[in-house]
Order: C-alpha cells, then sequence, then structure tokens
C-alpha cells in the first residue's frame, strides 16, 4: 500500500514521502531523546573537488565529512586499493572528521601523494562514499633552452611569434613584454591569441623591436617564467619621415605597401571545428592578415548569436559565449574585410555533455512494511549509463534483499522491513565525466512524541490570528488532529485551519474560542497529546486622546488620555514628545486620564504622543502644541490636508454587515467634510484598495454592508477643502461566510472569429461577487427559432471566454452564462443572441448594365443570394476600354442598401468592363462582371444585361423554351405537308407600283393560288436533298434590320432587336419575295 507521509521536525523540517519518493532529507530533532534513540544513515557533507590541484610549498588537506547516528567512521582508498593512513607518519586523519592531512614539514615529496582517492563514511546502518578525487601537485617548469632566429619580414606582410609556452598544471596565463617590463600595444593590427601566439595582421616599420617576449605566469606557485625575446627586422621600400605622407590617405600608400586580400592566419582555412561541453564558456577565435587591416564581424547561420550571454574581445576578434548549451549548436561564421575585399571562415560547433540530474536520488524514510522508490535519472550527449551501488558495492555483488527491485533508473521498496537500511549511491556517466549521489534509505518505527512545551498558556487579543503550535514526530507518519474541551469532534474548516505541520490556526479570535485545545498524534505504534490553554483579551484603546492645542506662553496646558483595556492585563501608560520619551518633573505631571503642562514656553512646542500599552498590544495617539507669544501680533494658521484617522475598529460582527468605527486625526485648521471607506480582499485582487462607501465628516462610525466570501480589510481617509489624507492604516482582517452567487456575468456576446465557430466571451465577476470557492461559469447555447437541447460547458472561473466549433455559417445563437460555486448557482441567466463566424458572401445577383443613352451607362443589381454574414456594402471596379487600348481602374464602394448606380461617360466611343462584388466584414465575395453595349445611336437605346455564368442548360425556362419550340416546328411542318399536298394561299406583297387588275384581286387581299401541279421551287428558293425548302444564300443578314449590330436578348432569352427594311431591298427585289420559304412567315399565313 501506498502512504503520503509527511514528518515535521521540532525546528520545522518537513519530510514528505509521497507516492514512494520523498522529496528532501530529514534532519534529526534537536531534541535529546530523540536524538540518543533515532537512528540515521550516514550523510556525506562535506568533501573535496573531484579534479583538486595543490600547491607543492603547502600542506595536503583532502576533505571528507559526514553526519549520521551512531556518529560514522572513516577509511580512505588510493588508486582503488585501501589507503592504511596509520602506517604514513605523515598522514593524519581529523577528530571526528574523515578528512586527511599530509605533513610535509618533517620532509617529503608532494608527487607521491598524486593520485586518485575516496572517502568511505561507516556506521551501523549503511556507508556514504565520496567522488573520486583526483589529486595532483601543481607544477611550473622551465621554458626549454632555445636560439631564436631574427625574424625578417617585409613590410606589410603578415607575421606570427610562437609562444608555445611549457605545459603548467594548471596552464599557465600568457603576455607578451619587452625587455623594459612595458606591456606590447595591443590593437586592431596586432593582438595575442588565445594559445599565447602574437600575431601581426600586417608589419610596419615601428613594429622593428629587439625585444619581443613571452611570458608564463603560474597562479599557484606565484612564478613568471620568461622566453628568450625575438628579434623583429622589417625590411620596408621607404623609410618613414613626416612628409612622405603628405601626399596619400593613408600609411600604407605613402610606404609603398601593397594592398593585399583579407586571409585567415587561425583559423587556417576556410573550415574547422570546434566542440564544447554543455555550462562551460566557449571561445572563437579569428584572425586574419590583410592591407588594409581587417575587420572582423561574427555571424550564427540560421539565426542571430545567444541574446545577453555573447561578448566579443580581443578587437572582435574572438567571440565568447557563456553557459553554452545545446541550442548554441551549428555553424559560425567569421567575415574579415577590408576594402579589397572579404574573406569568410566558418566554425562547425558541436555541443555535448558531461552527466547532469534530471532526478537526482534523495534520502528515503519508511516505515516497516511500506513502500516506496529511489528515482536516478541523469542526461547527457552521449547518454549517460546508470550504475547502482549499495554500501559502496556494485548492487550485483550485494546480499539478495527479497523487497528490493531494480529497474534501469529505479529502485523498488515493497514491504520493506526492518534492518533493510542501507545507504544506495547512483553512479551516472559517459566519456565527459560522471556524477555520484547517495541516497540512504531508514526503516524507522518510532511511536509518536510531541515535541512543544507541555501545557502552555497561550493569550491573544481579540479579533487577532492566532497560532496554536503542537510539532511533532514519530515513524510512521502519525496523523495529527485537534480538539476543544474534550469535544469529539475534529477542529477544521470554518474559523479554524489545520496545517500539516500541526499548528492550528484561528483565523479570527473570539471570545467563544477561549479554552483548553488537545493536540493527538496517532500512528500504528501508538499516540501522543499535549493541551494548550488559549484565553481571549479585550484590546487595548484610546477612547480619548490628546487634540492639538494653541495656548498663549505661560499658560497652563492639558492632555487628554483616556483609555480602555482589558481588566486582566496589566496597562502601562507613558508619553512621548517628538517621538522620544517626556521627562516628566515638577512642571510637567502624568495624570490618571492625561498629561498637564504648567507654564508652558516655546520648548514645549511639538508632537505629544500618549501610549497605551499591556503585553500583548498597545494603542497611541498624538497632538500638535503650537505655543502663542502674547506679544505677538495674533496669527492667521495656514489650512493644511488632515491627518489620517486612526485606531480603526471592527466590531458588531455578523453576517453581512460590519461596525467600521476609526478615531479622526487633526482636520489642520480646516474642517471635514467627508470620510472615504476603502476596502481590500487578499484572495483575488491582494493589494488592490477598492472605494466601498462615503459618510459626512460629522460621523467617526458606520455599518457597513459586506459580501459573502470576502476577507475584507479597510482603511479611512478623510477629506477637507484641502484635500485627502493618507489613508488610516488597515483594520483587522474579517472574513465573511460563502453563499451561492447572486449576480452572472455580464457583457455576454457571441461572435465568430473563423466561418466555423463562435466565441462566446463575458465580463468575469468581480472579487465582490464571487460569494464562494471554486467559481465556475457554466456557458449554454443553442441555435435559435429551432427545438434543439441546449449545449454547455463549464469553465473555470478566472476564464473569460469559450469558443464554440463546428459551427455553421453566421447562424444565430442563444446564449447563456450563469456562475456557479460551492454553495450553489445563480440565478438563471439572461439569454442574448449571438451569430456564429461570417464567411465570404456570394456575387450580387440579376447584375444588368443598361445603355439609356450616349452620355450615361446604369448598372442595377440585387443582393446576394446567401450573405454569408453582416453584409457591409459593394465594391464596383470599372475600366473603360477601346480596342486594345485600356484606362486606369476607378473603385467605387456603396452601402448596403444600394442596387443602382448611374455613370456619365466620359466618351462616346469607349466602352466599359465591370466587376462587382459583394463585402462583408471578412472581405470581398465572388464577382459579377459585365461589359457596356456597343455605341448606339441615340434614336434606337439598347440595353446589356451580364449575369454570373451559369449552366444555362440546367435552367427549367431554357428546357421549357426548347419543348414550345420544337412543338411549334412540329405543327408547321405538318402544316406544310398539308399546304403542298392540298394546295394553298400564302401571303404575298408585290412592291410595284402598277394598279391591279379584277383577275387579282386575290393577290390585292395578300394571298394566291397555288396548285399542287406546279410541283416547283419559287424563285428565290431551291430543294433540299431531303425534300425541305432551303433559303438561298443572300447578304441579307440580322444587321440589316436592325442598327445595333449585334442582337440582344431579354433577361428571358428572347430577341429584344427591331426590324426595318431598307429601301435598297424594295426597289431591287419587290417582286422576290422569300417569304413563302420561311417557317416564321408560314405561321404568319396561318393568321
Amino acid at each position: 500500500m501506498v502512504m503520503q507521509r509527511y514528518l515535521l521536525t521540532y525546528i520545522g523540517v518537513v519530510l514528505t514521502l509521497n507516492l514512494h519518493h520523498l522529496i528532501r532529507a530529514i534532519d534529526v530533532p534537536r531534541d535529546p531523546s530523540i536524538q540518543e534513540s533515532l537512528h540515521q544513515p550516514p550523510t556525506i557533507t562535506k568533501q573535496s573537488v573531484k579534479n583538486y590541484i595543490v600547491d607543492p610549498r603547502d600542506n595536503i588537506f583532502i576533505e571528507c565529512e559526514a553526519k549520521g547516528n551512531p556518529v560514522p567512521t572513516f577509511s580512505w582508498t588510493r588508486n582503488g586499493k585501501f589507503f592504511n593512513v596509520a602506517k604514513d607518519p605523515r598522514v593524519s586523519m581529523r577528530h571526528w572528521s574523515g578528512t586527511l592531512a599530509v605533513d610535509f614539514r618533517s620532509g617529503g615529496r608532494p608527487e607521491d601523494y598524486e593520485g586518485e582517492y575516496q572517502c568511505f563514511a561507516r556506521n551501523d546502518f549503511g556507508t556514504a562514499i565520496s567522488n573520486k578525487i583526483f589529486l595532483q601537485v601543481s607544477k611550473s617548469p622551465l621554458w626549454p633552452k632555445e636560439n631564436l632566429d631574427i625574424q625578417e619580414v617585409h613590410e606589410g606582410a603578415q607575421l606570427i611569434l610562437a609562444c608555445n609556452p611549457p605545459p603548467g598544471l594548471p596552464p599557465p596565463a600568457i603576455f607578451w613584454m619587452s625587455s623594459s617590463m612595458e606591456p606590447i600595444h595591443q590593437d586592431k593590427r596586432v593582438s595575442q591569441g588565445h594559445n599565447g601566439d602574437l600575431y601581426f595582421s600586417n608589419v610596419l616599420q615601428e613594429d622593428s623591436q629587439t625585444d619581443y617576449s613571452c611570458n608564463a605566469r603560474f597562479a599557484f606557485t606565484h612564478t613568471i617564467q620568461q622566453k628568450n625575446p625575438y628579434t623583429l627586422k622589417v625590411l620596408t621600400k621607404h623609410p618613414p619621415n613626416e612628409t612622405s605622407f603628405q601626399n596619400y590617405t593613408d600609411i600604407y600608400s605613402a610606404r609603398g605597401i601593397t594592398e593585399r586580400h583579407p586571409s585567415f592566419m587561425y583559423p587556417i582555412g576556410t573550415i574547422s571545428s570546434q566542440m564544447v561541453l554543455r555550462g562551460e564558456d566557449l571561445l572563437l577565435e579569428c584572425i586574419a592578415s590583410g592591407v588594409p587591416t581587417p575587420g572582423i564581424m561574427w555571424h550564427k547561420k540560421g539565426g542571430d548569436l545567444p541574446a545577453g550571454r555573447t561578448k566579443l574581445e580581443n578587437f572582435d576578434k574572438a567571440l565568447h559565449i557563456a553557459n553554452v548549451s545545446e541550442e548554441d549548436s551549428g555553424e559560425y561564421f567569421c567575415l574579415a574585410s577590408n576594402k579589397v575585399g572579404t574573406s569568410r571562415h566558418t566554425i562547425s560547433v558541436r555541443v555535448k555533455a558531461a552527466p547532469f540530474w534530471l532526478d537526482e536520488p534523495e534520502n528515503l524514510i519508511l516505515a516497516p512494511g511500506e513502500d516506496g522508490r529511489l528515482v536516478c535519472q541523469a542526461n547527457g550527449n552521449p547518454k549517460p549509463s546508470i550504475q547502482w551501488l549499495v554500501n559502496g558495492e556494485p548492487i550485483e555483488s550485494s546480499a539478495p534483499n527479497p523487497s528490493r527491485e531494480v529497474t534501469g533508473d529505479t529502485i523498488m521498496f515493497r514491504d520493506i522491513q526492518s534492518g533493510s537500511s542501507a545507504v544506495y549511491q547512483c553512479n551516472a556517466s559517459n566519456e565527459h565525466g560522471y556524477l555520484l549521489a547517495n541516497a540512504f534509505v531508514s526503516v524507522l518505527d518510532v511511536i509518536p512524541r510531541i515535541l512543544a512545551p507541555r501545557n502552555q498558556l497561550i493569550k491573544v487579543i481579540l479579533n487577532n490570528r492566532t497560532l496554536l503550535n503542537c510539532p511533532f514526530f514519530g515513524s510512521p507518519i502519525p496523523t495529527l488532529r485537534w480538539f476543544k474541551n474534550g469535544q469529539g469532534s475534529t477542529l477544521h474548516g470554518g474559523n479554524y485551519k489545520a496545517h500539516e505541520n500541526g499548528t492550528l490556526e484561528i483565523i479570527r479570535a473570539r471570545k467563544e474560542d477561549q479554552g483548553t485545545y488537545t493536540c493527538v498524534a496517532t500512528n500504528l505504534l501508538g499516540k501522543a497529546q499535549n493541551q494548550v490553554r488559549l484565553e481571549i483579551k479585550d484590546p487595548t484603546r484610546i477612547v480619548d486622546g490628546p487634540k492639538d492645542a494653541v495656548p498663549k506662553k505661560g499658560s497652563t496646558v492639558y492632555l487628554v488620555c483616556r483609555t480602555r483595556h482589558d481588566p486582566t492585563l496589566r496597562l502601562t501608560v507613558s508619553w512621548l514628545k517628538d517621538d522620544v520619551p517626556l521627562y516628566l518633573g515638577t512642571r510637567i505631571r502624568k495624570e490618571d486620564d492625561g498629561l498637564t503642562i504648567y507654564g508652558v514656553s516655546e520648548k514645549d512646542q511639538g508632537y505629544y504622543t500618549c501610549v497605551a500599552s499591556t503585553e500583548l498590544d498597545k494603542d497611541t495617539a498624538r497632538a500638535h502644541l503650537t505655543i502663542l507669544d502674547p506679544f505677538l501680533n495674533r496669527m492667521t494658521l495656514p489650512k493644511a490636508r488632515p491627518d489620517r484617522p486612526r485606531d480603526l475598529e471592527l466590531t458588531d460582527l455578523s453576517e453581512r454587515s460590519v461596525r467600521l468605527t476609526w478615531i479622526p486625526g487633526d482636520d489642520n485648521n480646516s474642517p471635514i467634510t467627508d470620510y472615504i471607506v476603502e476596502f481590500e480582499e487578499d484572495r483575488y485582487e491582494p493589494g488592490r484598495w477598492q472605494n466601498h462607501s462615503r459618510y459626512p465628516g460629522s460621523v467617526n462610525s458606520a455599518v457597513l454592508r459586506l459580501a459573502p466570501y470576502v476577507n475584507y480589510q479597510f482603511r479611512v481617509i478623510a477629506v477637507n477643502e484641502v484635500g485627502s489624507s493618507y489613508p488610516s492604516l488597515p483594520s483587522e482582517r474579517y472574513h465573511t461566510n460563502g453563499a451561492r452567487p447572486e449576480y452572472n456575468p455580464t457583457g455576454v456576446k457571441g461572435a465568430g472569429t473563423a466561418k466555423n465557430n463562435m466565441v462566446i466571451s463575458w465580463t468575469p465577476l468581480s472579487a465582490t461577487q464571487v460569494y464562494g470557492p471554486n467559481l465556475r461559469y457554466i456557458v449554454k447555447w443553442r441555435r435559435r427559432d429551432t427545438r434543439e437541447s441546449w449545449s454547455n460547458r463549464t469553465v473555470k472561473g478566472d476564464i473569460s471566454q469559450y469558443t464554440v466549433t463546428q459551427t455553421p455559417i453566421y447562424t444565430p445563437y442563444e446564449i447563456k452564462v450563469q456562475a456557479v460555486n460551492d454553495y450553489g448557482m445563480a440565478p438563471e441567466a439572461d439569454t442574448v443572441i449571438g451569430y456564429s463566424g461570417e464567411d465570404l458572401p456570394s456575387g450580387p445577383r440579376y447584375f444588368r448594365i443598361r445603355q439609356p443613352n450616349l452620355e450615361t451607362i446604369t448598372l442595377e443589381w440585387e443582393h446576394p443570394e446567401h450573405p454569408n454574414g453582416n453584409l457591409i456594402g459593394y465594391t464596383l471596379r470599372y475600366q473603360a476600354f477601346n480596342g486594345s487600348k485600356t484606362g486606369r481602374t476607378v473603385v467605387e464602394n456603396f452601402s448596403p442598401n444600394q442596387t443602382r448606380f448611374l455613370l456619365q461617360r466620359t466618351d462616346p466611343i469607349s466602352r466599359y468592363r465591370f466587376n462587382l462584388r459583394s463585402r462583408s466584414q471578412i472581405g470581398e465575395g465572388e464577382p459579377a462582371i459585365g461589359e457596356s453595349p456597343l455605341p448606339l445611336n441615340e434614336a434606337l437605346p439598347t440595353s446589356a444585361y451580364t449575369k454570373p455564368p451559369r449552366d444555362i442548360a440546367t435552367q427549367g425556362w431554357f428546357i421549357g423554351l426548347m419543348c414550345a419550340i420544337a412543338l411549334l416546328v412540329l405543327i408547321l411542318l405538318i402544316v406544310c405537308f398539308i399546304k403542298r399536298s392540298r394546295g394553298g394561299k400564302y401571303p404575298v406583297r408585290e412592291n410595284k407600283d402598277v394598279p391591279l387588275d379584277p383577275d387579282d384581286q386575290k393577290v390585292d387581299n395578300g394571298s394566291f393560288d397555288y396548285s399542287d401541279e406546279d410541283n416547283k421551287p419559287l424563285q428565290g428558293s431551291q430543294t433540299s436533298l431531303d425534300g425541305t425548302i432551303k433559303q438561298q444564300e443572300s447578304d441579307d443578314s440580322l444587321v440589316d434590320y436592325g442598327e445595333g449590330g449585334e442582337g440582344q436578348f431579354n433577361e428571358d432569352g428572347s430577341f429584344i432587336g427591331q426590324y426595318t427594311v431598307k429601301k435598297d431591298k424594295e426597289e431591287t427585289e419587290g417582286n422576290e419575295s422569300s417569304e413563302a420559304t420561311s417557317p416564321v412567315n408560314a405561321i404568319y399565313s396561318l393568321a
């Protein structure tokens, strides 16, 4: 069974065992009786660093200290073998410690003690081990003897003076000096690299010198080694003189030095790589040569240099990045530039990592029969391997333990038994280092003990916060409960709050809280208890304090100070003058209810404070004396803001009200007109003072209305004609009980942020409207005008919006937001209407373009079939064109109610292209497009109609029209067949002016006889192969019958053009009519 364990010691150390895991280590309580009986395995508390370098001139101290009960004993290994301290007279171990001391005062070589040391601390309950401490003696070897050739270089060439310092431990610090011990001047052109070499980007004549000396300083031995000096000889074409520079803009041109493209002296080439460990500092160098001296700039490929951790050094030649992490891996490149060109070098940086802790194992304290676990998690690059040890030995070779199970980085303990105490070590290692952690498992069975003094008496002031302490100890962790006056119910909740460390908090001490309290600690082994007696005392108050006065010099002044206090407490009244204790004598006397000053003088002027105090509390009041000289003219006292009110007191406490009383401050010669009462609550907006109410300046007490579940604190501000006083000191806190909410959130609305959602938002309740713990909001919604049920979600009280997804486009919803807390729900919320998200609208319907005359074009349309939201208008774009030439595009915006636009033409020749779109909050929808008609004759107006492309074959009207035409054609064919078979009359109109014969009367009435015997085609016609009559080719067309040039069709598809007969055709074709060959004329003849 997994148990949660909390162990609190007398000194306040908290132990928590939660889900098998002890979060922090235990210290043995300082109570002597517990220290003698409580066992604890060893814990290493101090040790030397892993890589330990010592000064050969000093004695060696290798530290190792540990604690435990019983006190641990210590032993050491050296290079993996037992180190017998007793056999070496120079080595000793400190008393009560494992620290080794090696003394060389009687001789000996420190180098003989180099090696790897490890400390073992043991007692009866386990063994703790230290890190492996690698001891090395600092070395500062001499510089090898060498003969250095004279360095001869041409002016402008690059040069590297190598240092090659001897390998010291630790490595020495390098610097370059002259023989006169003056530092070599370094700048952008001449600088020292990180390896100690001295780099010249280009050599100048003034660099000639015989004593370039590299120096190595060894910190441990405080010695400096010096390399033999270099002699530098610079060969130049033009020796320098002051006049040689007058006609040149730089020194290089003056000396005839050829300009040179930048090249890298370090690193060499264009690409290099560097590895650094996580947490270390990265130093990248780029040193370039060139004429003029190149400048260096740094960049990181694919990103910026790390902010806040980057620093440029050595005249921008070195990039220093502190505390490197894995994110700093990548390619860095430096650019060396001068006026000749730019060179680039790329450095690939790889960040590796020695092991570092993710979850370091910590001490575990269990009672017999309990479960627990030790966890050891580490990371690194490469990933470290985990090895477990117990008492310093590999766990695989330790004695079997049936209650222990090792699984990778975790050791599980189940049903642990007494005698299983031990110290476990976790070693996490990779090629870059290792981590070692000790964590003991201590199995304790301790009967509960109360660590506080017995039968304490605690006195507190009424309405104050009170703490009753009961520190305890035991294993298993005891359960602690509080009782009052021997009652059987546990004290927790309401005015009481029991803390895990055994303390009982009384939030606001009341008279009825007085009595005897008992704390009882219980575990499986037994119980312990202690009693605390609590007495509630009345507060000390100055009910009538001293008042400001302006007495005349030589008069007697009485400053009143009447008090009220608890009769069981001893009261002391004292006086201060200007915040310093007042000296009392024959002239200044302290009375029972005040202070009398006889024969006041100028030295008596100042602030007088009355202090009434008991052992538990105190109260103060003060006043100012201003002494008037009777021989001086009467003073006009200045006005000022009032002093702050004081001594706030809460009385008449009830669920929804409290009486606040205060003592006014000095009005400073301007009457107080108002008092402003402010409050602060510490649950939702701590530290923010809010206005509560306002009262006339004639009162100093008011009944304040309170809201449920608010921990109130009040203060008062006085106001006069000059201004407002500083706020008073805050009152004691008063916590009201909770209730169900009476208000719902305001400002509820729903609006979409995308076409398939709706965001419901609201203004949350204020701190005084919450009314109880665990405030939530129930958000409800459903589509309006439907019978669907309400959907709802409950969100936390600190949330002010909820997003509904998968909603149809721009659909109205009914919305409610209702408040609820642990005491219940608020009244039913009002319903508001919100809308889901909008989408782009469809195009305007029935877009028509009409040209009633040559001066104007009229556009008409209707609203889109699918607005998909709140239509906010229309956007029209049009452009004039004439053949291949086009004009500028003009944009017009219309209101959503406008469906007509009149365009004044700029010229009668050009035509126009139109693009009309509906516009919503989301944007513009699909367009309706069209062009204006061809230019018309003024006497023959026409119109054009365009609409968005639609599949005409699927329209009902088109299908009906085609059926009607087919039926008419069928009827016509039948009539023609009958006429041919039986003969008939066809209307003929002769366009001649000759008179008619009596025999031609039939022609006059528009008909003539047709006989089937004349079975030959009419003039102007020809017979097709299938026997039908086919009209001969003619230059007649629809264009000849109308001036529009283009056939125009109405909205239903019918032709709206007009026919006219040309005069020249009347003259030349009067006797050659083709009407009989036209199906349409045949229909006319039937009429």
